[in-house]
């Protein structure tokens, strides 16, 4: 006898029953479950005393579990529609799946959408169900030899444990390292269209309160991703079993140096750009999402103008936070120090006109801790340097009103990693700087990687808000991703993980990360160049007096 609460009811059970068998949901609304704090998927057999919450698509996690199963439900029916054809899924714009056809000489049309879409929503109106299935590493390696998922074979060779469980949907089997929906019935949201060349399929997002969010084109983050995924596949990284081939002792240094020429190499493209227009340039603007490696780039940039003649100020926007009691309160009640008006947007203005005029301004010191401003060093600049600044909101258009557009060079930073596990499961940029932060908060402000869980939801709606609407402004990406680095940072955050406790409500997170980093075979540090970005996170970073 063991006793299952869910919401307001309350069930005594004497005999197994899935989560589904007690839950009244015609529409299919709810997509996973917490059972005793893990996520676990309808199906799952309850046997025991338990609290069950019930998770739709307003939730981070069930949104997780539903990208898992349309990924899932679009590769079947390519495997039903165009059997010949290979596909690969990615990450793409506007918060999309991108799908890839890997055969040069066919080029996806709307008629092969059509079709595809047909078949999905025949799949969908069948409500087939998802059998969870297990088989030893060794069987699971010889059927999807047999089946020519050549790439699903190599990955599974990585996973430490024996046994694989696996999804069976018909005829159709499929590894998709995560969970999935108990139907395809439940996978009734998605919109399917070409788009430069591939295949853009929309999903709800938490984020939009579980609705599909409206397409935005973004032409300058898709050429990023071409350029991404033309890099992976020369260095042959585009998979997770590309990568841990070059984890030896004869090619990884190769591999880490041909990771960092190619930030040397962008650096360069950088600096050229600059010094073809350093006459109009005053302000040059650096913003990214939370650990894309703005403060080491920020440097190396200023490095490599020095190089060029050019020696810049380097200015971040950190010192020209309010005091703490002007900090505005976000609709929580909590204080929001990523909103715009946390920052003295009028004082910012003045002293960089008054920079860019030749004029001489003290530059304020902010006290993070007591949450004051205080007076810092008188500062001039000559009229040919120009200024760098780094922050949340450095390419908004609100923050530096006074300066003129043409005088602006706008720089986007984040990681865009173009590599799969294989080649229907796209690694998340999201998960990468997640890992970053928390080996840095680790590091650096002993902060527990549940402390990092903890902020994160705030950050990425900060991300959201103040970030992600101006990155197509911008005059120039950088791609901070490195293809080398989980193998090093593998080390430094699965013991992090390990100490979050199985009661946490981030504990669901924090064992998938744990669940994905174990595909990736350990590399040395030892190589990994003093200047490296990378080197902002792990520690050992050449920059690291220059910023204290």
């Amino acid at each position: 006898m063991y006793t299952v609460n869910i919401g307001n009811e309350h069930f005594t059970l004497d005999n197994k029953q899935t989560i589904l068998s007690l839950v009244d949901d015609p529409d299919k609304r709810y997509v996973c479950a917490k059972v005793n704090n893990r996520l676990r998927e309808l199906s799952y057999e309850l046997s025991f005393d338990c609290d069950v919450q019930l998770l739709d698509l307003k939730d981070a996690d069930a949104v997780k579990v539903y990208e898992t199963s349309l990924r899932y439900m679009i590769a079947m029916a390519f495997h039903n529609v165009y059997p010949d054809y290979k596909i690969k899924i990615c990450y793409g714009v506007s918060r999309s799946l991108m799908v890839t056809i890997m055969s040069p000489s066919v080029k996806p049309d709307g008629r092969m959408v059509e079709a595809v879409t047909a078949e999905m929503r025949r799949l969908v109106a069948f409500n087939l169900p998802f059998e969870r299935m297990s088989m030893s590493k060794t069987d699971a390696y010889d059927m999807f030899v047999a089946n020519g998922d050549l790439d699903k074979a190599l990955t599974l060779q990585y996973r430490p444990e024996k046994i694989c469980h696996f999804h069976k949907c018909g005829d159709y089997v499929n590894y998709m390292y995560g969970y999935v929906v108990p139907s395809t019935g439940y996978i009734n949201r998605f919109r399917m269209f070409v788009y430069d060349g591939n295949i853009v399929c929309q999903y709800p997002r938490y984020e939009m309160n579980g609705e599909i969010p409206e397409f935005k084109d973004e032409p300058t983050f898709s050429k990023v991703q071409k350029r991404a995924y033309k890099w992976a596949k020369l260095c042959d990284a585009a998979l997770i079993s590309g990568v841990n081939a070059h984890v030896t002792e004869a090619t990884e240094v190769d591999f880490i140096n041909m990771n960092e020429t190619l930030h040397n190499d962008m650096l360069h493209d950088l600096g050229s750009q600059i010094l073809s227009d350093i006459e109009n340039i005053k302000l040059i603007c650096i913003a990214g999402p939370s650990s894309s490696g703005k403060t080491t780039f920020s440097n190396r940039l200023r490095i490599e103008l020095m190089a060029r003649g050019i020696t810049p100020l380097r200015i971040s926007l950190d010192m020209y936070y309010k005091n703490r009691e002007d900090i505005p309160y976000d609709e929580h009640g909590v204080q929001d120090f990523e909103d715009i008006n946390a920052l003295d947007v009028e004082l910012f203005n003045k002293q960089m006109t008054a920079l860019i005029a030749g004029e001489e301004v003290e530059l304020p010191v902010y006290q993070f801790g007591n949450g004051r401003a205080e007076h810092g060093i008188p500062t001039k600049i000559s009229p040919e340097t120009p200024i760098i600044i780094e922050g949340i909101h450095a390419l908004n258009d609100a923050l530096s009103y006074s300066v003129p557009k043409y005088q602006k060079y706008k720089i986007y930073i984040a990681p865009q990693f173009q590599m799969n596990l294989d080649m229907h499961n796209p690694i998340s940029y999201t998960d990468i700087r997640l890992l970053r932060r928390i080996v840095r908060d680790k590091k650096y402000r002993g902060a527990s990687a549940e402390r990092t869980l903890e902020m994160w939801h705030s950050v990425r709606r900060g991300e959201f808000k103040w970030i992600y609407p101006f990155q197509e402004g911008c005059n120039y990406v950088y791609n901070s991703a490195l293809t080398y680095e989980l193998c090093v940072l593998k080390k430094y955050a699965l013991p992090a993980l390990r100490e979050v406790p199985s009661d946490s409500q981030y504990y669901i997170t924090a064992n998938r990360l744990i669940k994905f980093l174990k595909y990736f075979k350990d590399m040395d540090d030892k190589w990994v160049p003093c200047n490296s970005l990378l080197r902002e996170f792990i520690g050992g970073s050449c920059f690291a007096e220059v910023d204290e």
